[in-house]
């Protein structure tokens, strides 16, 4: 069952991809939108925005498990890590269906969040040898979140 939870964001950073791969249009697009774009909102609902609001609810209502799952012991953090998924989550939903400002925007703030969470998993791996799944597995959204957005803006044209 920890596993489960690990994965379900990386999970939705794949469903994404396959998603914007086989074509199909997400809430929001628009018939010019090109395959960079399907991806972007694709990533934006799904994997930051969704993927935001289950990260909310399991560090808020299921601390505990969270913070054991991570190879930590739950002191409240969680608490603060579980609302600012739910803003990070609510506002790249709401991105997702607009324009490329707020796609930026979105993707700045999930940079934020994910590359900060990104370091400190490293960091706990070096130095206290952490190796709990939702300190290692965690990584593959952690990054690929990030790198699929920022990749996919510039390939879009969105950051000329």
């Amino acid at each position: 069952m920890k596993i489960l939870g690990v994965l379900s964001v990386p999970f939705l950073l794949a469903l994404s991809w396959v998603f914007a791969l086989t074509g199909l249009a997400p809430w929001g697009a628009e018939p010019t939108d090109t395959f960079s774009i399907t991806a972007i909102r694709w990533i934006l609902f799904l994997a930051l925005g969704w993927g935001g609001i289950g990260g909310f609810v399991m560090h808020v209502f299921m601390s505990k498990q969270v913070a054991a799952s991570i190879g930590w012991v739950s002191n409240g953090f969680q608490k603060e890590v579980g609302f600012a998924n739910l803003a990070i989550g609510a506002a790249a939903i709401t991105a997702s269906m607009m324009q490329s400002d707020a796609w930026v925007i979105a993707t700045i703030a999930g940079t934020a969040f994910l590359g900060g969470a990104a370091v400190n998993h490293v960091i706990e791996i070096i130095r206290s040898r952490n190796l709990a799944p939702g300190n290692t597995l965690i990584l593959i959204s952690d990054l690929g979140i990030p790198a699929s957005l920022w990749i996919l803006l510039a390939t879009s044209g969105v950051l000329a």
